[in-house]
């Protein structure tokens, strides 16, 4: 539906949306001021920046998913010149509150004037997929039976609504792909947010405290505090030498971003890493589906998606890897721009390089990948004399040029340290070619040459095995021109280069630990997820002659329907086999896997490093602690440099003046984690009842050695 709104009237309208956010933010009015304001700031500057490059030529969809993108990209570019400039007119805290708020509303009424003085008047097109008030319902009630099945996990242990909210996916899927009539087409989008919603806060409300995952969320809970607390963010390398640290302080996405959205909605720091950041990433899966549906169909790209967001990466390890979810957010709306035909050649380079801007401050690794699909895809049209309007020398020029400068200008150089460190690395595996376990556990397990424990985990790497053959069949359909289904030159290249990616993976020792292998199949997926389907379509008509699409859909709901209750655990946990979904089996799951793979963080392990960071000095005393503490609780809750804290393990020699922190886990098992190895207290050169306990809550333990 088409309305036209004079220029005038907008900027009225503009006005008022902005003194409604003012008003909700300085009275402090609770959920209004978060749920507004969260709106506010998350679309309206970014469907500002899209009436002003005045791309009339969008579907509703398309101005949803750039709206958000291009306010996200504003919000830590505009943060930035805000710390900047702030900082140079004498503004001691340019992040707090207040410039925040003038900064920000200023350039967000800026953004309106101009809009309205472009043009007397220009198109508003709504979108929103439908009247269907039950299927609605249905819908909107999936996030919210995750929310409640998560809360019901921490309160009581019991998983039963997550259960039921993991049946209730499969049903919308399956109800999907069979009927046009009870989901129809236009309401995919609304499908695909409500499942990534829901699979997103069923593990990120699993516990009440940050959960790491195993990842750099640690890390990076760290850089946003550390920026919060001083309400300044600088670029130089806090703590010299610590080259992890330093590219992570060096992204916008987890210093200024998060910062931004905690002084601005007054939400808790952790509550902004476990809602308002999956909020955001939930609508990368509807990012992929535009992109996709213009090559296979809205039905195969709605299946390309299901399967997307099946692969356990997207709801465990991204959920520790906020930085990610923002790049990968960039990484797909600047394929979604580059890829569009529609757009205006203007407005598309204005729109990717605002993008392209927030992708390459968002994640190193993920803007290099960026970068080297791109150079690979334009040498290669450029080889073969086909060359693209789409993937140019100045897009690959623009994105090293921002990029090289970033990483230089920032931390040190820390990320151009850490990129010639993993080259090296890689250089120096060449020797272990013939050695499979150079590879890593996990492709050697993606490759079925490692036994599963149970049969039940040998059926379901079979389902998962089936997908990545079917993704091989497709892309082998597609090469030889024998489906009825086509990419466009474009993408056909950069998916060609996907699959080449992944073989390399595979073949090449040490290069799939430099980001993990899981992360890479995930990233991969953006172009190989529709091969999935494509494969099947191909196996299926070289079986049968005639065009069944029932039958079709049958076979692929046989398939995708067992891979995803596999892969999100729930079979796991309904067989009582051993089963890595937190969510699911977190009340039955081994503590060193929970507490020492994961990094759980548990209520009684949080006070007590609360308590320690009140107290602690650093310059006075030693701390000593396990593995697990070092690298979460104490950087998460106690807000302590893991470079200040020295690990517990056999050989540790007390000096005057130690203290020693104990979480849960060695408190319970008498135990400590250094490494990959495992300590009994009766292992350790000191005993703890020599010392003085200080501190204590009947979970957690502080101790303390007084001359």
């Amino acid at each position: 539906m088409f309305n036209r709104w004079k220029g005038k009237d907008f900027l009225f309208l503009a006005l008022f949306l902005q003194i409604a956010m003012c008003i909700v933010i300085f009275f402090d009015v609770p959920v209004a001021r978060q749920a507004i304001g969260f709106v506010y700031f998350t679309f309206l500057p970014g469907y500002l920046i899209v009436k002003l490059l005045k791309l009339q030529e969008l579907d509703g969809l398309e101005t949803i998913l750039l709206s958000l993108g291009l306010s996200v990209a504003f919000l830590m570019l505009a943060g930035f010149f805000i710390n900047e400039f702030g900082s140079l007119l004498g503004v001691s805290r340019p992040l707090s509150f207040m410039p925040l708020m003038i900064g920000l509303n200023g350039l967000t009424l800026a953004l309106a004037v101009l809009v309205s003085w472009r043009s007397d008047a220009m198109p508003f097109r709504s979108w929103t997929g439908g009247t269907s008030s039950w299927l609605s319902l249905v819908l909107v009630f999936l996030p919210i039976l995750a929310v409640l099945g998560a809360t019901w996990v921490n309160l009581f242990g019991n998983n039963v609504l997550l259960l039921l909210m993991l049946m209730a996916i499969c049903l919308l899927f399956v109800v999907g792909v069979v009927s046009r009539r009870l989901l129809p087409p236009r309401f995919y989008p609304f499908a695909l947010l409500a499942i990534a919603i829901s699979l997103l806060y069923h593990s990120a409300l699993v516990s009440s405290y940050i959960f790491p995952f195993g990842s750099d969320v640690p890390v990076e809970y760290f850089v946003f505090k550390t920026t919060q607390n001083t309400a300044f963010w600088s670029p130089s390398l806090l703590f010299y030498g610590d080259v992890v640290y330093g590219r992570i302080h060096s992204m916008l996405s987890v210093s200024i971003l998060p910062t931004a959205y905690s002084n601005l909605l007054n939400m808790d720091p952790a509550w902004i890493f476990k809602i308002v950041f999956p909020l955001i990433f939930s609508f990368l899966p509807l990012g992929l589906y535009q992109i996709w549906k213009g090559y296979v169909g809205e039905k195969y790209a709605f299946i390309s998606s299901f399967v997307f967001v099946s692969f356990a990466t997207f709801y465990t390890e991204m959920l520790g890897l906020n930085r990610q979810m923002i790049a990968e957010l960039f990484f797909v709306l600047t394929l979604l721009v580059i890829l569009n035909k529609k757009m205006r050649q203007v407005g598309k380079i204005m729109c990717a390089a605002i993008l392209t801007f927030g992708l390459v401050t968002s994640h190193y690794g993920l803007s290099e990948i960026f970068l080297f699909f791109a150079l690979a895809a334009f040498l290669f049209l450029f080889i073969m004399k086909r060359p693209s309007r789409n993937i140019t020398v100045s897009l690959v020029v623009f994105l090293f040029v921002i990029a090289f400068a970033w990483y230089i200008y920032t931390s040190g150089s820390a990320v151009f340290d850490s990129f010639l460190e993993y080259g090296n690395y890689v250089v120096s595996q060449l020797g272990e070619f013939f050695n499979p376990a150079s590879r890593g556990q996990t492709v050697l397990r993606g490759l079925g040459l490692e036994s599963p424990p149970s049969i039940w985990n040998a059926v379901g790497r079979g389902f998962a095995y089936v997908t990545q053959f079917l993704i091989v069949v497709g892309f082998i359909g597609l090469i030889t021109r024998r489906t009825k289904i086509h990419f466009e030159r474009d993408y056909f290249v950069l998916s060609s280069i996907a699959m080449v990616f992944l073989i390399a993976l595979i073949l090449v020792p040490g290069l799939a630990s430099t980001m993990n292998i899981t992360r890479f199949y995930h990233v991969l997926l953006f172009y190989l997820a529709p091969a999935c389907v494509i494969g099947a379509v191909f196996l299926f008509r070289l079986v049968s002659k005639k065009e069944r699409e029932f039958v079709f859909s049958i076979l692929i709901i046989a398939i995708l329907v067992p891979y995803f209750l596999f892969q999100t655990g729930f079979v796991y946990e309904v067989t009582g086999s051993d089963n890595f979904s937190v969510s699911l089996s977190k009340y039955r799951m081994d503590d060193l896997r929970l507490y020492g793979h994961f990094g759980y963080v548990d209520a009684f392990s949080a006070s007590c490093a609360q308590w320690l960071s009140r107290g602690f000095d650093v310059q006075s005393s030693r701390l000593y602690a396990d593995t697990t503490s070092k690298n979460y609780v104490l950087s998460i809750y106690g807000m302590l440099y893991r470079g200040y804290i020295n690990e517990l393990s056999n050989i540790t020699i007390i000096t005057t003046n130690g203290t020693f922190y104990l979480n849960k886990f060695n408190v319970d098992n008498k135990e400590v984690i250094y490494g990959g190895h495992l300590w009994n207290y009766s292992e350790l050169s000191f005993s703890f009842n020599d010392l003085n306990l200080v501190y204590a809550n009947g979970g957690s333990e502080v101790y303390k050695n007084v001359p």
